[in-house]
């Protein structure tokens, strides 16, 4: 039997699954293709489906050599800006 106090995650594969009222407060291991991703089950997401919280792609940014010399420049910007010139005070 299973103890009250220690909350097994339940592992799945079913992405299509909808989220019912039951369900609010289940942490659920869903499947991405690759790896389990851990969901818990909140309010709001009654009516959704599993799947929308597991994603299965990941996100590499866009852009190529533009947008790396542009984060460069920035960079640079950036940290000639944070050492501000020091005042001399008048005696």
């Amino acid at each position: 039997m299973r103890d009250s106090g220690k909350r097994q995650p339940i592992k799945t594969w079913s992405r299509a699954c909808v989220i019912s009222p039951e369900m609010v407060g289940v942490t659920f291991l869903v499947h991405n293709g690759k790896d389990f991703i851990s969901v818990l089950v909140d309010e709001n997401m009654v009516g959704h489906k599993l799947g929308e919280f597991s994603p299965t792609r990941k996100f590499v940014r866009h852009g190529g050599k533009m947008a790396k010399e542009e984060e460069s420049a920035s960079a640079t910007a950036g940290a000639s800006a944070s050492v501000a010139p020091k005042k001399e005070e008048k005696k």
